[in-house]
């Protein structure tokens, strides 16, 4: 077992976290509140009313969560390679592209209960735009913290409450984790030099950033349904019956455009953030992995 990819995915992970977290908050806002027409307007009016905190609510339970699923992510991503390689009977560290993305798409449904609640409460305290240094005829903040949204969540929905969303989180990340891994390899193997050992680290910069743009391109419209279904209740009675009815009604009263509203923000978050996490993971993966008396050279080439 790989348990040097568990370690290396959870730090990238944290780490692109806190690079995104804040275009992440605007992004959740679009999709699930009307009055939030678009990036600069949502940016805009955020910090107008909440400062630059109200770019980070909910960000404390989120990175540990996120730190976890990250790690469970690559983890069974680089596992799953190496038990479809000896499945097939090869040697080596080759794989073919089927194996990539079908071992992306394990990652990406094997990290959903680890996943859920912490995003159950990120979206809940994202979309909570009221300040709690609001004047006495303002109304005040449901949630005063991650773990009084999720003790909330419990009391007045169940722990079944914590995965709801579940469904189209999994029918988002199995297919986005997919490309993801898949577009990450192509590019890397297309613009590595003969002879290398691993990428350099502007190839893996690169390939980072684009594979997350792919990956949320396939991923935008179910976000979009995760986020609704999750604060589906949260203030108001319930909209949706289900995801099939979420999709349903969302499509007949905005149209189907409203399903990529967020992919302009997802696309301008997903490279940077990716970036960070590829190139975090890579070079992580080089020192668990370094054995400085068996003369090996690094994966990643950062001459």
């Amino acid at each position: 077992m790989h348990i040097a990819d568990f370690v290396a995915g959870s730090i990238g992970g944290a780490c692109g976290v806190a690079v995104g977290y804040p275009l992440d908050t605007v992004k959740v806002r679009i999709q699930t509140q009307k009055q939030f027409t678009g990036i600069w307007q949502t940016t805009a009016a955020t910090f107008a009313k909440e400062g630059v905190r109200g770019f980070y609510k909910g960000m404390s339970l989120p990175i540990t969560t996120i730190s976890m699923t990250s790690s469970v992510v690559f983890g069974t991503y680089r596992n799953c390679l190496q038990c479809l390689r000896q499945f097939r009977g090869a040697s080596g560290d080759s794989n073919t592209r089927l194996e990539v993305f079908l071992s992306g798409m394990a990652g990406g449904v094997a990290q959903i209960s680890v996943m859920s609640p912490g995003d159950m409460v990120k979206v809940r305290l994202q979309c909570q735009t009221e300040s709690l240094k609001g004047g006495v005829n303002l109304p005040k903040p449901k949630y005063h913290g991650p773990v009084h949204c999720l003790l909330s969540i419990i009391r007045e929905e169940g722990v079944l409450g914590l995965y709801r969303g579940a469904l189209p989180l999994m029918l988002r990340d199995g297919p986005s984790f997919a490309t993801y891994f898949l577009t990450y390899s192509i590019i890397s193997d297309w613009l590595r030099h003969s002879g290398k050992n691993g990428p350099e680290w502007s190839v893996v910069m690169l390939a980072g950033g684009l594979a997350g743009m792919a990956g949320w391109t396939v991923g935008t419209p179910m976000d979009v349904i995760k986020a609704r279904l999750q604060m589906d209740g949260a203030r108001e009675i319930k909209q949706y019956k289900g995801i099939f009815h979420c999709i349903a009604e969302t499509a007949r009263t905005e149209g189907a455009a409203v399903f990529f509203r967020s992919l302009g923000i997802n696309l301008l978050r997903a490279f940077p953030v990716n970036m960070v996490v590829f190139v975090t993971y890579e070079v992580l993966l080089d020192v668990l992995r370094a054995k400085p008396e068996d003369g090996i050279p690094p994966r990643l080439g950062l001459e």
